[in-house]
C-alpha cells in the first residue's frame, strides 16, 4: 500500500483545508499516459471517491488512488517538498 511521509501529509492538509472545500477532499492520484506514451501520474483535489478506489489516510491527510494506480504504487512512499514560497512538489520513492 502507498505510504505517506509526514511532509506529504502536511502538504496535503494545507491544500485540502482551504475554505470552500469539503472535509472529504483529498489528493487524487491516477495513472495517465502522455502523448509520447510515457506513463505518468495525474494529481487533483477531489472529494469524490469511486467504489474501487483505495483511500489512504494519515495525520489528517487523505489520498485517493484509483485501483489500477494503487497496484503500481503499492511499494512506494509519497513525499513532498514545500518551498519557502509555499509551492508543493510531490515525489514518489521506494518505501524504506
Amino acid at each position: 500500500m502507498l505510504a505517506m511521509t509526514n511532509q506529504a501529509a502536511t502538504a496535503i492538509r494545507n491544500l485540502t483545508t482551504q475554505p470552500g472545500l469539503s472535509e472529504e477532499t483529498g489528493l487524487r492520484i491516477e495513472s495517465t499516459t502522455s502523448e509520447d506514451q510515457t506513463p505518468t501520474f495525474a494529481l487533483s483535489l477531489t472529494a469524490e471517491k469511486q467504489p474501487e478506489d483505495h483511500v489512504i489516510e494519515a495525520e489528517g491527510a487523505r489520498v485517493i488512488v484509483d485501483a489500477a494506480t494503487a497496484a503500481e504504487l503499492d511499494d512506494k512512499a509519497l513525499d513532498a517538498e514545500i518551498s519557502e514560497e509555499g509551492q508543493v512538489q510531490f515525489l514518489l520513492a521506494a518505501q524504506s
